[in-house]
């Protein structure tokens, strides 16, 4: 389980350039919000 203040587990996601972007590449350099929205920009 991650706790408040725990370094979050790298990952790496697709950006909308179609890119691989990985979490580790900004640690250190800029801060990081994490932002999940279920069903956005969806028609469901």
């Amino acid at each position: 389980m991650i706790r408040v203040g725990d370094t979050a587990p790298d990952f790496t996601l697709p950006a909308h350039t179609g890119e691989d972007v990985r979490l580790s590449d900004y640690r250190g350099k800029r801060n990081v919000v994490l932002s999940f929205h279920i069903h956005s920009f969806t028609g469901g």
